[in-house]
């Protein structure tokens, strides 16, 4: 039964991981707009998403337990590309891959390297999601931010806290998830109340 419920668990998170930034992409390209996504959010999720990715196959963790992060990863190269657009800075883009490639390298170059940066980048992808809520508070327009992946998001940190009791009962990636799932359901809310509040204006 437990095998069962852990097979389904990281079958789910996978399937919505596949898709989990579509919303986001389609909203973005359909009004030929980034308004309201914050670029310094984007850039510090795929930050932690990078470090992340990089202490799981670091340490040898079951494929199953990570298999989601290359899909996420490459899903947030494409809307970062997107953002960097339709806000009129391509001219970023060479320092992002510069910046984003040679940390992918540095991570590994000593244990201290990478278990330092794990434990920060819980930090991190917090920091991300203040961004990102730091945008709404100020703009009170939550403009092309989905608030579906958003709720996908945290529908996936819920499943990873169940997948990682069952299987590497891992303290720093559980506790991530944790404050991720939180901060998720906290940018859901805060693009629905804007949302809702732009219908009734």
């Amino acid at each position: 039964m437990e095998r069962a419920l852990l097979g389904l668990a990281h079958g789910s998170t996978l399937v919505l991981c596949a898709l989990l930034k579509l919303p986001q992409l389609r909203a973005v390209l359909a009004a030929r707009s980034a308004r309201g996504l914050s670029l310094h959010s984007l850039a510090l999720e795929l930050a932690g998403f990078l470090v992340f990715l990089r202490y799981q196959i670091y340490y040898g963790y079951p494929l199953l337990t990570y298999l989601e992060y290359p899909i996420l990863v490459a899903q947030d190269v494409i809307l970062l590309l997107c953002v960097l657009h339709y806000s009129g800075k391509m001219e970023h883009v060479l320092p992002y891959i510069a910046i984003f490639v040679g940390g992918w390298y540095l991570l590994t170059l000593q244990k201290w390297i990478i278990d330092l940066a794990m434990n920060l980048c819980t930090l991190i992808s917090a920091a991300s999601k203040l961004a990102q809520l730091r945008c709404l508070w100020q703009t009170r327009d939550s403009g092309q931010v989905s608030a579906l992946t958003w709720s996908m998001s945290a529908f996936t940190c819920a499943t990873r806290i169940f997948t990682t009791v069952m299987t590497t009962n891992d303290l720093m990636v559980l506790v991530r998830f944790v404050i991720m799932l939180v901060l998720n359901i906290w940018v859901t809310t805060t693009i629905l109340r804007y949302r809702k509040t732009e219908k009734t204006d």
